[in-house]
């Protein structure tokens, strides 16, 4: 008892200085981005290695200049992307620039000003948009670098959108020149043509002796250490390796007891009626409130009010036939709801379609939710555009379809007139929803949402149907205090019999634990399997203290996770132990190929077959484009053996994919000669010109690379 009362207080003050040291950090962190100027950054890091974040052939990438393309990244993505998954885009785009960058200064060649603003004014995004064309509907040159300079010094927002498309554009050209530079030479000569040709209609027939790998047993063969080590060496491309950690761990889920449960049942249930609360003050419940917003947020609601109408499908099936039969002002539950208890009143009575079909021209403007980054008009702008295009549809519906190929920015339904096809109520964004179900067929209006301003028209409804608007108060189902700190004192109990022993697996089986396993871990990773994004477990794997057998507990979202390092191997050449499983089936068929070529003699292959126990087969009408032998499978050696060999002469000891051959060609039928092979080359010098998007991975692989972006992410 004593034991556990003391291993309960070390619980408590670690928990509580683990809090306080991460406040300290936070505050430590707020003042030091207070305090430091951003221009003293490169001064400050100027010191060591620390300020690059890696090297392209030689040229660095400073950490000033990734965390400024970062931050940019961010901004142009909404922060939708993780951490990680940002820096590996933007350390993908910075090594893709410089790698081009560099191929075009080795060639010699240069994208100027005048090529990159061509590509810009003859963009149709800017060439078509009315505010940059004359009286007569013309692009007016004048008018569009008017307007960049009145934006630089008026508008700091969206000429930063503006000079991230430009810098885009000169990106994409640089790319796109050396792209179509390489793709011009990339041909072939008739002489290809005809040689491809051949390879692939030329005829193949004789026979052959088999012996496969399997007939030899392994137990016969013996592999050693040092053979494996040797191999790796001798083929280092195939075993370059990262360091990885791998980590044992156990979770521990914050899960709600069945009386916690029943508490917050009966909490929400008391709700219901009209009560007094804690300091005899007359409280009114859900039955009789009226003020729906100010109920549920003087209850502390756990989830906001929402007026939307409600359709039978979309309420928990449990209550919702219940709910669909009372009357206006009728209260329902408390019932069980995706992990909260809920009560709901009927406030309103309806009818409406359960679906509609509609279509849309959508008209963005800087700042909008998902608008692309050639977007340059002001709200004012797309509010006054999207009326212009309303007073026109409502003078003629019929005018809908072009107007929204010309102008709306979803370019999906844009090129079929703006139809949507029909959508069921809750997959639009609330105001759209809103016109589109209470209007009837045949109206059009604009309404804006997120997306910017939308000129909608209702083309049909259907499926009228009962529908409800419902008040509903919801307390999510948590552990209480109590059954937290009966988790967090489990998780620290485990911790503590971690550093006593290494049979971690004896552990969680005697306290019935669940341990699981996550191998092979990189430094930039941020999912850990069976967690999810956990990039703080990932962190301190890697960390320069953190050795096998290094134990840590991670408080977090819902649960307790106790992890220890199991394993930690070096960036480099794959370790023997590892690359055994690999290598060793290699290394067993070449050896067995020697000892089933010394038993492989004879002048004929009747006298090869009888001195091995096997039989002539016979091999038909083989090609090199398949190189597929009868019974045995792909063999690409031995048939290009084949194809050059002389007729009616024994062959020995070709060693294939599944054992070693001895073969006799008996016949080569050539196919009939073309009169030309223009389409034969053709042919070929098109596949090559596909395969122009491997051009990049191709001078990647060439380029000398240096990463370094673990120092930025993991601290030692």
């Amino acid at each position: 008892m004593l034991a556990e009362n003391k291993i309960k207080r070390m619980a408590i003050l670690s928990k509580i200085r683990e809090r306080s040291m991460f406040l300290i950090i936070i505050i430590g962190l707020a003042l030091f981005a207070f305090v430091l100027d951003p221009s003293t950054l490169g001064d400050f890091f100027t010191s060591s290695k620390v300020n690059e974040v890696g090297e392209v052939n030689g040229e660095t990438i400073s950490t000033q200049e990734f965390a400024e393309a970062l931050d940019q990244y961010k901004q142009q993505s909404g922060n939708s992307a993780s951490e990680m998954q940002a820096a590996k885009a933007v350390w993908d785009n910075i090594l893709r620039k410089k790698i081009y960058k560099n191929q075009l200064v080795e060639a010699g060649i240069t994208v100027g000003e005048q090529d990159v603003w061509n590509e810009i004014i003859n963009a149709p995004s800017v060439s078509n948009n009315p505010q940059f064309q004359n009286e007569i509907g013309l692009f007016d040159e004048g008018k569009f670098k008017q307007f960049l300079a009145d934006t630089k010094e008026n508008n700091k927002e969206m000429w930063s959108a503006w000079s991230n498309y430009m810098n885009q554009i000169k990106n994409n050209a640089e790319t796109n020149t050396y792209n179509k530079l390489v793709t011009a030479g990339l041909g072939a000569s008739l002489k290809e043509g005809e040689t491809e040709y051949l390879i692939q209609n030329t005829k193949l027939s004789g026979k052959f002796v088999y012996v496969p790998y399997s007939s030899v047993a392994d137990s016969l063969v013996q592999i050693k250490k040092s053979e494996i080590a040797a191999y790796i060496k001798d083929n280092e491309s195939q075993f370059k390796v990262e360091a990885t950690r791998n980590i044992s761990y156990v979770k521990f889920e914050i899960k709600a007891t069945p009386e916690d449960e029943e508490a917050i049942k009966q909490n929400v249930a008391n709700l219901i009626e009209d009560s007094l609360d804690r300091n005899n003050d007359a409280r009114v419940g859900l039955k009789n409130s009226t003020n729906y917003k100010n109920f549920l947020a003087e209850n502390s609601s756990d989830i906001s009010l929402d007026l939307g109408y409600k359709f039978n499908a979309s309420v928990n099936q449990v209550v919702a036939n219940e709910i669909f039969s009372g009357n206006k002002g009728d209260v329902f539950g408390p019932y069980k709801d995706q992990g909260f208890f809920k009560i709901s009143k009927i406030t309103e009575i309806s009818k409406m379609p359960d679906s509609v079909k509609a279509s849309h021209i959508l008209i963005p403007y800087v700042g909008s939710q998902s608008a692309i980054a050639d977007v340059t008009r002001t709200k004012q702008q797309a509010e006054k555009l999207a009326d212009s295009i309303l007073t026109v549809v409502k003078r003629g519906a019929y005018k809908f379809s072009n107007l929204a190929k010309e102008f709306s920015s979803d370019k999906g339904s844009g090129a079929k007139g703006g139809d949507l096809d029909w959508f069921n109520y809750n997959r639009m964004t609330p105001a759209f929803r809103d016109y589109a179900f209470a209007n009837e067929k045949g109206s059009i209006g604009v309404v804006e949402t997120p997306f910017g301003y939308h000129i909608i028209k209702v083309d049909e409804t259907k499926n009228q149907q009962l529908v409800l608007k419902l008040a509903t108060f919801a307390r999510e189902i948590v552990p209480s205090e109590a059954t937290e700190n009966n988790f967090f004192l489990k998780a620290e109990q485990f911790a503590l019999a971690i550093s006593k022993t290494t049979d971690y697996s004896t552990l969680a089986k005697e306290n019935n634990y669940n341990l699981r396993q996550a191998v092979g871990l990189k430094v930039l990773d941020e999912n850990v399997p069976g967690l999810g994004n956990e990039r703080q477990i990932v962190s301190w794997a890697f960390k320069g203290d953190s050795d096998e057998g290094s134990f840590n507990r991670f408080d977090l979202e819902g649960s307790y996770v106790v992890a220890v390092v199991t394993e930690k191997s070096k960036k480099g050449l794959m370790s023997v132990e590892k690359a055994i499983n690999s290598v060793r089936p290699i290394l067993l068929n070449e050896k067995k190929a020697v000892l089933i070529t010394n038993k492989l003699q004879g002048n004929s292959l009747q006298e090869i077959a009888k001195a091995n126990n096997t039989a002539v087969r016979t091999a038909n009408n083989v090609n090199l484009k398949s190189s597929s032998l009868s019974g045995v499978g792909s063999e690409p050696k031995v048939s290009g053996a084949m194809y050059s060999a002389e007729l009616d002469k024994v062959y020995n000891s070709i060693v294939g994919n599944r054992g070693v051959f001895s073969f006799v060609l008996n016949k080569r039928e050539l196919p009939t000669a073309l009169p030309n092979y223009e389409a034969n080359r053709n042919k070929i010098a098109q596949s090559r010109k596909r395969m122009t998007f491997k051009i990049y991975e191709a001078i990647k692989n060439a380029s000398d690379i240096e990463d370094n972006r673990s120092n930025m992410y993991v601290s030692n």
